[in-house]
């Protein structure tokens, strides 16, 4: 697997990690992917044939499976920058699931970043997917 397979298999679980690759998680794997490095001089033909072999392998193996095999092929840069991607594809449908929860957590360990790095990506996707501008609700408030 190179980097780029890689890269696209820990995104490709992201969008997955609830059981379903919806319609507005595949458009935001579409645009994450489509400006970075290999991907944007891929043609059409490519990007399919890629997450074809993606999916055949998620399909038969699982989400996990996929994970682990992709790991080992990522430098720390790379791994940083996957789990700020994957974190903001688990969020392109704006509902967080428990599963996409507990796969963010499980992707933080697998990819074997140091603890304040993982920490300090949790932290600043928290803050921007804020919605900062929305009227604060009081606690305990009907």
């Amino acid at each position: 697997m190179t980097p780029a397979q890689a890269f696209a298999a820990i995104c490709l679980a992201a969008v997955a990690s609830d059981g379903v690759l919806g319609r507005d998680e595949a458009r935001s794997l579409r645009i994450e992917l489509e400006f970075r490095t290999p991907f944007v001089s891929m043609d059409e033909q490519e990007m399919a044939s890629l997450f074809d072999n993606l999916l055949e392998v998620w399909r038969q193996q699982g989400t996990e499976s996929l994970v682990s095999q992709a790991v080992p092929h990522l430098d720390q840069r790379q791994r940083e920058t996957a789990l700020a991607v994957a974190i903001q594809l688990v969020r392109a449908d704006r509902v967080l699931e428990p599963e996409e929860l507990d796969f963010i957590a499980n992707l933080a360990v697998q990819l074997q970043l140091p603890e304040e790095t993982s920490t300090s990506i949790l932290g600043v996707m928290e803050i921007l997917h804020r919605d900062a501008l929305a009227p604060e609700q009081s606690e305990g408030a009907d």
